[in-house]
């Protein structure tokens, strides 16, 4: 006479707990095998009968009810210290990691292969290896720390104006796209269709440039635009006058510009006082406050966001016979967009980006007091 095997219970937690893994899809293959076992046998199923339907042996089956009597769903998990061991030597390891951050001399960075040949491992270990700790020799971030003595005085004056803007007054993002250059492809590409991407020559004929001065309403996202040959203090000046035209007069006009020396010419300053003093004299309020971000953060000023945005949707992948036919997709792509205008939106509190600021300050510092060895 067999021995009786005692019955196998589950709560109702347990139940859903293993139901939830033997159905998931993301849930490990071996981890909803143990959970279809111990669903069977609490079903009311013989241990023979539940190996024959999940295509096991027996004693496996056994096995698992054992450990879900013992532990619950917890015990249905490996047990640690199982399965292959590392093969390679921590010594081994540690110089991996070290070398991928010194490049070899002649070199920028490590490739997976050149890193195989010169620690002797294989490249698919090489790239586990820093795939497991974050390390990507391959990929590069621009950056720039400003050297502005006065960088907290005028980054805060900016960032002021994105989180708070100032009532009846409108915060215009101003630059200029200079050297936008009018390129035609020497031959028509293939376009984009079913089985093939979209083609073009990898030369071109330049027909000359145009600098586009735009200004970006940070409230509704609208650009009031100019296009001129070239980008002097005339130009600009021209542009400013614009924007007192195009914009309600009794509004203060809060401009947010880079250092560009075409900003603060005596010219444009000796006009923005004459504005400035007949505006106070008619409504009491300047009519233009200009706003200068601190040297080398042109990252500060929003309208370079919708410069990017031109660039790819409108002029990096185009063919331009001429300097009228690039104006042209420029305006035409400015008037679709201001129908359906998207502002950007500026989320980042401040002190959070000068913690970052001071934090890639003192990794400079730290990097110029201790280069990197590039021996091997």
């Amino acid at each position: 006479m067999s021995r009786p095997i005692k019955p196998l219970s589950l709560t109702v937690e347990q139940r859903q707990t293993l139901t939830e893994w033997a159905n998931r899809p993301t849930t490990p293959q071996r981890t909803a095998l143990r959970a279809r076992i111990i669903l069977g046998c609490a079903d009311g199923l013989s241990q023979a009968a539940v190996a024959a339907a999940q295509g096991v042996q027996r004693r496996i089956v056994i096995k698992w009810c054992q450990r879900f009597r013992q532990a619950g769903p917890v015990g249905l998990a490996d047990a640690k210290g199982r399965g292959r061991k590392p093969r390679l030597a921590p010594e081994v390891q540690a110089r991996v990691l070290t070398l991928a951050t010194q490049p070899p001399p002649g070199y920028q960075r490590w490739s997976v292969r050149r890193m195989a040949k010169a620690t002797g491992v294989s490249g698919s270990t090489v790239h586990k290896l820093w795939r497991l700790n974050d390390l990507k020799p391959h990929l590069t971030r621009t950056f720039k720390v400003s050297t502005d003595r006065h960088f907290e005085t005028k980054f805060w004056d900016v960032i002021g104006l994105y989180l708070n803007p100032p009532d009846k007054a409108l915060v215009l993002c101003c630059d200029e796209k200079s050297q936008c250059q009018a390129l035609e492809r020497t031959q028509p590409g293939l376009p984009l269709g079913l089985g093939h991407i979209q083609t073009r020559t990898h030369d071109y004929i330049r027909h000359g440039t145009l600098t586009l001065f735009a200004a970006l309403n940070y409230l509704d996202g609208k650009i009031l635009s100019q296009t001129a040959p070239r980008h002097t203090q005339k130009e600009w000046l021209a542009f400013l006058k614009q924007l007192d035209r195009e914009t309600p007069a009794d509004r203060t006009l809060h401009l947010i510009l880079d250092n560009y020396s075409t900003h603060k010419t005596p010219k444009v300053r000796r006009w923005l006082r004459w504005r400035n003093a007949r505006a106070r004299k008619q409504l009491g309020g300047d009519r233009m406050v200009l706003h200068f971000t601190p040297t080398g953060s042109s990252w500060m000023n929003l309208v370079e966001r919708f410069f990017r945005d031109l660039s790819e949707d409108a002029l990096k992948d185009g063919s331009f016979t001429g300097v009228r036919e690039l104006q042209s997709a420029i305006e035409a792509y400015l008037a679709a967009r201001n129908l359906e205008p998207k502002p950007y939106v500026w989320r980042k509190e401040g002190a959070e980006i000068l913690a970052k600021i001071t934090k890639a300050r003192a990794a400079l510092v730290q990097s110029e007091a201790k280069p990197l060895s590039t021996s091997i």
